[in-house]
């Protein structure tokens, strides 16, 4: 196979090269951990069925545990066979494993990374490989730098004014705690690698809802012209999940929701929702507008803190025909703990289009179900012709993009009851990607590693997003460590949140929706 299958295909002569991926060695750092085995693994045996993988590939797990490659080759399939989205089959799976292997040794030793080179450039030649890799860090983000600096002293970094062989770093968000550990992690990874090398990663920027949020705004000629203060009235923001902190409590306890959730995952998806549009698909381009809406941003000083955020953590409740224990009686949560599990706040966007819509975001554990969603709401028609009652104003219409699961749009608009009388009843246009197009959605896992692949950056977040996020954020973090508070709003496992979040979105005279 040569390098570059538009080199021989004539189907993808004429296309995009740069989405193709590239022959290349993917090391995963922790690839012996979870999110190699429930995530990573999966994905690139569902690339490898789909023919999306160059045929000139190896992937190696690095990680502290002895493992031989037969082994890890079996820790590989227990993964597929438990969270592929496509089932294994032997025949197709005998072939991907032949590319699998397995390194073991200490991230803070320079010895491993000696023979992580060794190993690498006795598996490389076997493929055809020229020496392009892609290094994934799927490890805890204390372990950054010790990762960082041991490849670079490793001399395992390709130059990176050199095209070919070129070296990728991924690595997993969170970029820091708050803006100066960000800036510290930024600048760690900039000391060993060039900025357009780094890949930092948001699952949420893969799915297809998301990716479709350009599509749907910029690829339709309806929805541009409405979407600005004059038609929309606000938008809601909802990332809720049903399961409790479960076996994440060691992370989430220095982390919660707003550093989990709010600061990475949702101020991503509401760049792409509310951002100016691109003069081209470009990545940098792209990117760009995504910054300027990050730092168009209303500045949140910290004694109106409390007036826009509310923070509450869950209490036992019965969910799902089950008693649900609260958060500070969870397996490793301290009993005096003040993170936050669910977060709700109210922010505002700083120009011309979007000036005075409120956007209001909450974000939670132990809620009722598992979805996200984010929901634009325009304005009513004027109080007259079928609008007059204002005791019962008609249903507002709403755009809805769910993110997950049944990731799809819908479009509520009113219609005329079927009868003699005039009377107006919501109805809801709905698209679904899996009842239209009649297969399931490719993992977001597996959309972003082809990218990297590819070196298409477009959905991964650059340095001065990630700061300008961290910046916005910072405000909340520093009134809440000075409120002193040892005992947050509590709303029972279940709910949809405290009644505190209620009153904020019932103080600009709107409601949060019911999902």
């Amino acid at each position: 196979m040569t390098e570059n299958p538009a080199d021989s295909n004539p189907l993808m002569s004429g296309r995009n090269q740069s989405l193709f991926p590239q022959a290349c060695t993917i090391v995963i750092f922790g690839g012996a951990g979870d999110l190699s085995r429930r995530k990573l693994i999966p994905a690139l045996y569902n690339l490898a069925l789909d023919g999306l993988l160059p045929t000139q590939f190896a992937v190696i797990g690095f990680a502290i545990d002895e493992m031989s490659d037969d082994a890890f080759r079996g820790f590989a399939r227990e993964g597929i066979e438990r969270f592929s989205r496509r089932e294994l089959s032997e025949e197709d799976w005998l072939d991907f494993a032949e590319h699998l292997f397995y390194q073991q040794g200490e991230f803070g030793e320079a010895s491993a990374y000696a023979a992580l080179k060794t190993r690498l450039d006795a598996i490389e030649p076997r493929f055809g490989i020229s020496g392009n890799r892609l290094y994934y860090l799927a490890i805890p983000p204390s372990l950054i730098d010790t990762c960082v600096f041991g490849l670079r002293d490793g001399g395992l970094v390709a130059p990176a004014d050199r095209d070919l062989p070129f070296t990728r770093l991924v690595v997993e968000k969170p970029i820091g705690r708050d803006l100066p550990s960000a800036l510290a992690v930024n600048q760690s990874l900039q000391s060993c690698f060039a900025e357009h090398q780094l890949y930092r990663i948001d699952h949420y920027l893969g799915k297809e809802t998301v990716q479709n949020i350009l599509a749907m705004r910029f690829g339709n000629s309806i929805f541009e012209p409405l979407w600005n203060s004059k038609y929309i009235d606000h938008v809601q923001i909802t990332v809720a999940e049903a399961e409790g902190v479960g076996t994440r409590a060691g992370y989430f306890e220095t982390a919660g929701a707003l550093r989990d959730m709010v600061q990475n995952h949702i101020l991503q998806l509401l760049s792409l929702v509310a951002m100016e549009p691109p003069w081209s698909m470009r990545a940098d381009v792209i990117r760009d507008r995504r910054l300027d809406l990050l730092q168009c941003l209303r500045p949140m000083r910290i004694d109106e803190v409390e007036r826009h955020v509310v923070r509450a953590q869950y209490s036992s409740g019965f969910f799902h025909g089950k008693n649900a224990p609260g958060y500070r009686r969870e397996n490793g949560v301290e009993a005096d703990s003040t993170t936050e599990t669910f977060v709700a706040l109210r922010l505002f966007i700083d120009n011309w289009r979007w000036a005075g819509v409120p956007i209001y975001i909450r974000t939670g554990k132990a809620m009722p179900k598992r979805v996200s969603e984010v929901a634009v709401q325009f304005k009513a028609v004027p109080h007259m012709l079928f609008n007059t009652d204002t005791d019962h104003p008609l249903e507002p219409n709403v755009l809805a993009l769910r993110i997950q699961p049944d990731e799809g749009l819908s479009l509520r608009i009113g219609s005329k009851l079927p009868g003699p009388k005039v009377k107006i009843y919501p109805v809801k246009m709905d698209f679904r990607y899996g009842s239209t197009f009649g297969d399931q959605s490719p993992e977001a896992y597996e959309r972003l590693l082809l990218d990297v692949m590819a070196g298409d950056a477009t959905l991964f977040m650059r340095d001065d997003a990630v700061e300008a996020s961290w910046q916005w954020i910072q405000p909340i973090l520093d009134a809440w460590e000075a409120s002193g508070e040892r005992w947050l709003p509590e709303y029972p496992a279940g709910s949809w949140g405290p009644i505190e979040a209620d009153r904020l979105i019932d103080a600009d005279g709107h409601a949060w929706r019911q999902l």
